[in-house]
């Protein structure tokens, strides 16, 4: 059904066709018996997809990608599709409208995207209401991608990350720190050792802080009163044009910290290697890139990372997954989980079952 409605959405500017495909989701599986129809087409379960990793139990290893559904508006509605995981957010303290449109683009050549929509969200608050409201799909994890506003300067930016932390820490099940988008001015400055080594440091303190001795609490309502939880793992999330300089950085950074594990990777400011034309690629300006262009080297920082951890670091590869193929060169690079956002877009919501059938 989505690759007939494909050419007609891709009519649409990029950001409208996003928020017409996933509210006809929405309202499709409203309707009596849909819901359990998508459930079947897509769910795909077996016990051989199962994953323990960050001490969560992920019923499948394909999840979704952060800035898919920032303000999780969505996330039943996208755990019917299959994802074993599904990451919300970026998210920040206080809403913001992003940067103006248009800010998102389409390389249909390259079956990539350039974004530049700098963290619009509506704000933490809005976020952990919903989660409230709306409880847990089912066995499927949720994690938490946190940010800082863009007016605030980055002398002052663990305040953000922790008042997201705070809010978000009894209704998900681990976290992420974003520290790595190009559309925020000078957010990725706070990849530099000290400052990243700060930030990290003072989450992991409050992170114990917040914790209960008790067992982890997945599959729990959310935010039940009185509710007692462990401490919850913390991920940083990096940049693929980072050099293996910082990339020992980075590997020295989560020994120091003692935080659960990696994603690799975020979008990229590099434009090469492009089929579209290099006057339509300048044409669109700033923005991170991501889809196949950037598959092989978020491949490579996670090869690296793996290796260079003596293959103990736990990591979710996340960059140009489109096919079964491309999910298991992730996995074969030494990632334990995976995530998808552009190449769904491309290859459709079919690809979750696709990648889990492959790997059966």
């Amino acid at each position: 059904m989505y690759q007939l409605l494909k050419p007609l959405l891709f009519q649409l500017a990029p950001e409208k066709a996003h928020h017409l495909t996933v509210s006809g989701l929405a309202a499709t599986l409203a309707i009596p018996g849909v819901s359990a129809a998508f459930r079947a087409t897509y769910k795909l379960e077996d016990p051989k997809l199962e994953r323990t990793v960050f001490g969560l139990p992920f019923p499948n290893p394909v999840g979704l990608a952060a800035g898919f559904d920032k303000d999780g508006k969505y996330y039943h509605h996208m755990a019917s599709l299959g994802f074993g995981f599904l990451e919300l957010g970026t998210v920040t303290p206080l809403p913001q409208a992003g940067n103006p449109q248009p800010r998102l683009f389409r390389l249909p050549q390259d079956r990539a995207l350039i974004n530049r929509m700098g963290f619009n969200n509506e704000g933490v608050e809005a976020l952990a209401t919903r989660l409230l409201q709306q409880g847990r799909p089912g066995k499927t994890i949720l994690g938490g991608n946190i940010g800082k506003n863009k007016v605030t300067p980055n002398e002052d930016a663990v305040s953000d990350y922790v008042k997201c932390f705070e809010r978000l820490y009894p209704l998900v099940d681990y976290f992420v720190v974003n520290v790595s988008s190009p559309n925020t001015p000078n957010l990725r400055a706070l990849q530099d050792k000290e400052p990243l080594t700060a930030l990290l440091s003072t989450l992991q303190e409050l992170n114990v802080k917040l914790a209960r001795p008790s067992v982890a609490m997945v599959g729990a309502p959310l935010g039940k009163p009185g509710e007692l939880w462990a401490e919850k793992p913390i991920l940083l999330k990096i940049a693929p044009d980072l050099t293996d300089g910082q990339l020992d950085d980075i590997l020295g950074i989560v020994s120091a910290t003692g935080i659960a594990g990696i994603i690799a990777t975020n979008t990229t400011i590099a434009r090469k290697p492009l089929i579209t034309d290099s006057d339509e690629v300048a044409a669109i300006g700033n923005g991170g890139l991501s889809g196949s262009p950037v598959r092989q080297r978020s491949t490579e920082v996670i090869r690296y990372l793996y290796e260079n951890s003596g293959k103990t670091l736990d990591i979710i590869g996340v960059g140009g997954i489109d096919s079964p193929a491309s999910a298991r060169e992730k996995l074969d690079a030494g990632a334990k989980l995976i995530q998808v956002y552009s190449g769904m877009v491309y290859a459709g919501p079919g690809l979750v079952r696709d990648i889990k059938q492959g790997l059966l």
